[in-house]
Formats: structure tokens, C-alpha cells, sequence
């Protein structure tokens, strides 16, 4: 229901005057009240009509003030209200503005401003610019177009064209019709031209400048380039001159005489100043083909190849593919294994050749190699005889073994205390006087936890 009121609010304000437009507004104001639903509706505007020249700067600000009495509620005369409002701007029935046209707009609580220089190409033809006004508080809309007329004139573009560099000013600064035109008067005192006009205005980060830091009130910078009909004054040509050009090459700044008449309000960068003169200009015509119509000439009546086409023979593509790298293979194989198989050397030949001494030696430190590796997997085997004690080295006599043959070793431990008297033995001992003997007791000695008298019987058993 509410959609359809609006609908025919819509027609209402198309058919009728604006006092019933003020009432079916104050009727809705009250609807919304007793209802508590909220109803955003946008207003059109008529179509506005500007009539920039080719080749000139156009410049149009969207003002604020202009859109805040069409976001409803519509506010009384002398109401003050700040809402943020933003705009967005596009070539009717495209995403986008033309190619020439730029906009800017730096805050919400600021307004917009649409610039840029229209080329002749674009002269005689209307262009309809969609400008869309959002409030950033109220969710609201309004929109209207604005038609821009380009006309093309002869006198432009103007013969000799000159780029300034402003170090401190911004875009929207510069396109304030106060302070453009306070540039353009100090240009004319110092050229003197009859007809002097802005061409465009570019700021310097479109040219690959930085973003400046937000301290000491930096600004971006901006190129603005101007016309005029006639050539360049003595002091425009003075940046040309050798000596200014080697003190721009070391970043100095040049002299120039008619700098004062800038200085005051603008800081002009004279090396990056560029001075173009059009009638000098060779004019280079791309010499692209005419496109054609798209239908192909007439060459007669289209024969298919025929059916009955010979197969391709592939036995060649074979040969050379497959057999050819498998015949280099089978040649390096035999190669390889002649020379490896058919040419060794002999072991009776090596044996040979090799001294007898040295066959022994090697022979012997095999047999050696081979007991340690034997002896390692099984404890229990004979100790090597260079190993064994034959006497017992107090009594000069063999000492039988005490253990039988299933001693174990295993639970014995490594190495014997000597408070251990199991392992003792007891010996005659003869006494200097008389025919008496009398008992010694001696240690037993153990290697590895092996009684060195089962080493002995061990020995004898050999």
C-alpha cells in the first residue's frame, strides 16, 4: 500500500502545482506518523543544459545547497541542516563518465565538481550526464541530468600551449573560478596574449606524484595548461636557456625574472614547465587499413576434398622415431657389456702377478677376520689359544677345572669383589723351617667372568 501512495505522489507532483504537492506531503508526514512506517522516496529534476566549447576547460560544481531541499522531509526557508552527501556521476546508460570528464569530490560536507576539456570529436553531440545525490544520514536519493552541449569553434585549440607545474594547490582549489581566474591574470601580465583560456587542469597524482604527508598543510600539486594566440614572452623562454636548464639538471631552482608576479599566491616548479607550439607540430596520420564490409569476395562454388583420400603413411615417422634411437641403444649396450664382461682380468692372473709374501699376509689377516667374526656368535666357543694361560703362574702346575662342562657364565657377574670367598683357593705353602707345610690362601683370577682354571682344562682338552 505504501508503494502505491508513493506511485501516485509521483503522478500528483507531474499533473499538479506545488501547494498539492506541500499537502499530499504533509498528508503523508501524518500517514507515517500514525503508522510508524518509513517510506524513502526520491525526487527527479528537469534536465539542465550547459554549453562548453571544444578544446576549453569545462568546469561544473554540484552544490549541496542546491540538493538539500529535494530529500524529504523538504526543509523550510532559512533551515539549516548538514547532512553528508555524496554524488556519483555517469554517462546515461553506462557505468562510467566519457573519457574527458573527471570529478572530485573530497568529503561528504563537500561539494562536487565536475571538470575536464572536451575535444572536438565529441562537438555537436549531446551528452547526458546522470548525476545521483545520496544523503548519507537519510538513506535518500535525488536525481537529475545534466546535458552538456559541446560546441566546436575555429579558434580552437589556440596555436601555442603552455603547462604550469603549481606546487600548493590542490584540484578543487585550483578549480575555484576565484583563484583560476587570479592565474590566468598573472599569466596574461607576463605573455600579453589577446586570447588567453584555460585547456585542462590534471592533478599531479593522475602524472604518477605521490600522496603528500598530512604535515606542514602539503598539497597534492596540479598541472594547468593554457592557450593563447600569440608566441611565448622572453620570460617564458627563459627556462630554455642553458643555465637554467643545468641548475634543473642538479635540482636547483631556476631564475626566471617574472616569477615575483606568481609568487604571491602560486609556486610554480619552472623546470617541469613544458611550452608547445602546434603550427611546429608535424601532424603523423596512422595509416590503418579501411575496414571491409565482412563478406567474403565471391571465388565460385566451394568443392569439398574427396572421400577417397590415400591414408598417410606413417612407417617413415616410425623409423625415425622409434627405430632409429633404438639401434643407437642396442650398439652402447654390446658396447658396454664387451667391456665389462669380456675384458676383466682373471683371478689366476691377478694371483699371479702377486708376490707369494703378500698372498700370505693377506691370507693370514683373513683367517683372522673370519675366527673374530665366528667367535662373536657364540660365546661359549674355545678362547683362542694366545689367549689361554697353560701353568698357573703361582703353583707352576695345571690346574684341573672345578666347574663342570654346563657352567653358567651368564649369571656370573663381570668383574668379582674380593670380599667374595666362594672364589678363593687355598694352596701348601712351605715354611722356612722344619718339613711343615701350611695352607695360603690365594684370589682365583676370572677373564670375563670365565674361572681361569676352566680356561686351562679348556686348553688341555685341545
Amino acid at each position: 500500500m505504501d508503494s502505491l501512495s508513493a506511485f501516485v505522489w509521483i503522478l500528483v507532483v507531474a499533473c499538479e502545482g506545488h501547494k498539492q504537492i506541500q499537502a499530499l506531503v504533509d498528508s503523508t508526514q501524518k500517514a507515517v506518523s500514525r503508522t510508524g512506517v518509513v517510506t524513502i522516496i526520491s525526487r527527479s529534476h528537469a534536465d539542465r543544459n550547459v554549453y562548453p566549447s571544444a578544446g576549453v576547460l569545462f568546469v561544473h560544481v554540484l552544490e549541496r545547497e542546491y540538493f538539500k531541499g529535494e530529500f524529504p522531509p523538504y526543509p523550510k526557508l532559512g533551515d539549516i541542516s548538514n547532512d553528508p552527501i555524496i554524488f556519483n556521476t555517469n554517462l546515461k546508460g553506462y557505468p562510467d563518465r566519457p573519457g574527458w570528464l573527471r570529478y572530485i569530490q573530497r568529503t561528504p560536507h563537500s561539494d562536487g565538481v565536475l571538470y575536464g576539456s572536451p575535444t572536438a570529436e565529441h562537438a555537436g553531440k549531446p551528452t547526458i550526464i546522470e548525476i545521483t545525490a545520496y544523503n548519507r544520514r537519510t538513506f535518500e536519493t535525488a536525481r537529475h541530468n545534466l546535458v552538456i552541449n559541446i560546441m566546436g569553434t575555429e579558434e580552437f585549440p589556440l596555436p601555442f600551449q603552455a603547462e604550469f607545474y603549481i606546487k600548493n594547490m590542490n584540484v578543487e582549489e585550483m578549480l575555484a573560478s576565484e583563484v583560476l581566474g587570479d592565474f590566468l591574470g598573472a599569466v596574461k601580465n607576463v605573455w600579453q596574449p589577446e586570447r588567453l583560456n584555460a585547456i585542462n587542469i590534471t592533478s599531479a597524482l593522475d602524472r604518477g606524484g605521490r600522496v603528500p604527508l598530512p604535515i606542514n598543510n602539503l598539497k597534492e600539486g596540479v598541472y594547468v595548461m593554457v592557450g593563447a594566440d600569440v608566441p611565448f614572452s622572453s620570460c617564458l623562454r627563459e627556462v630554455e636557456s642553458p643555465q637554467n636548464q643545468l641548475r634543473c639538471s642538479q635540482e636547483m631552482e631556476p631564475v626566471i625574472s617574472c616569477d615575483k608576479k606568481f609568487r604571491a599566491q602560486f609556486h610554480i616548479d619552472w623546470c617541469k614547465i613544458s611550452l608547445v607550439d602546434i603550427t611546429k607540430i608535424i601532424p603523423v596520420h596512422n595509416s590503418r587499413p579501411e575496414p571491409g564490409t565482412g563478406v567474403l569476395p565471391d571465388i565460385g562454388e566451394y568443392n569439398p576434398p574427396s572421400e577417397s583420400l590415400r591414408s598417410r603413411d606413417y612407417f617413415a615417422d616410425f623409423l625415425i622415431t622409434l627405430a632409429v634411437p633404438s639401434a643407437v641403444a642396442l650398439v652402447l649396450f654390446v658396447i658396454l657389456g664387451y667391456s665389462m664382461c669380456c675384458r676383466r682380468e682373471g683371478v689366476r692372473k691377478r694371483n699371479m702377478q702377486t708376490p707369494d709374501i703378500q698372498l700370505v699376509h693377506h691370507s693370514s689377516i683373513q683367517k683372522s677376520t673370519k675366527e673374530l667374526r665366528s667367535m662373536s656368535k657364540n660365546r661359549e666357543i674355545s678362547w683362542p689359544l694366545s689367549t689361554l694361560p697353560v701353568f698357573n703362574p703361582v703353583s707352576g702346575e695345571v690346574v684341573p677345572p672345578i666347574h663342570p662342562e654346563n657352567y653358567e657364565t651368564t649369571s656370573m657377574p663381570l668383574m668379582q669383589t674380593q670380599t667374595n670367598l666362594q672364589n678363593q683357593m687355598q694352596i701348601p705353602q712351605q715354611q722356612p723351617l722344619g718339613d711343615n707345610y701350611s695352607l695360603s690362601t690365594f684370589r682365583r683370577l676370572e677373564v670375563n667372568g670365565i674361572p681361569e682354571e676352566r680356561k686351562v682344562a679348556e686348553a688341555l682338552n685341545l
